[in-house]
């Protein structure tokens, strides 16, 4: 049985292609949360008056990678420190949130949130919301990254962040085999 985390942390762009390089991912698809538009288009959701995060759907099986893991990586993905903001990328569809889908959910981010407040000093403001619609984004935002790798937001952006997530995070990727070769 799967379970499902939906996370803002920024362009989804950027977090889509991470967490699909996990282990025990089955799915995910990119799109918007938490507004007041039935059905946004991307085009609406950045006039930034939607009240919609760019975020991912991640569906997961719990017995190959736990959501406190799920979150780890969410987090070490983005800057869970700075409001509306990720980069150069400016406005509240790129706020850092976790649309918790139980209480159990929100108690792990709760966790997780204080613990990384301790280690780094830092105030994380990522907002933990509620159980919202999910509204997919438009087929050409899916696979973004894989499909256009050279364009130049992936080069400048996504390509740096998938590969410090991959030296970081060798261990939870696709294919990685415990102490094999």
């Amino acid at each position: 049985m799967t379970e499902i985390a939906i996370l803002g942390g920024g362009c989804f762009w950027c977090i889509e292609p991470i967490f699909k390089a996990l282990q025990g991912v089955e799915d995910v698809t990119p799109g918007y949360a938490g507004g007041h538009v039935d059905n946004p288009s991307y085009e609406q959701v950045c006039t930034k008056t939607t009240g919609h995060i760019e975020v991912v759907r991640v569906e997961f099986d719990p017995q190959v990678i736990d959501y406190a893991t799920v979150l780890r990586v969410f987090f070490a993905s983005h800057d869970p420190t700075t409001l509306d903001r990720q980069g150069a990328d400016v406005g509240p569809q790129y706020a850092s949130a976790i649309f918790c889908q139980s209480p159990a959910q929100r108690e792990v981010a709760e966790s997780l949130i204080k613990e990384l407040q301790a280690e780094t000093g830092q105030a994380i403001v990522t907002r933990l919301l509620g159980a919202e619609t999910f509204w997919p984004a438009e087929d050409y935002h899916h696979d973004y990254f894989a499909r256009n790798p050279y364009q130049g937001y992936c080069q400048a952006v996504i390509s740096p962040k998938l590969a410090k997530f991959r030296k970081q995070y060798a261990h939870l990727l696709r294919g990685h085999t415990p102490g094999g070769v």
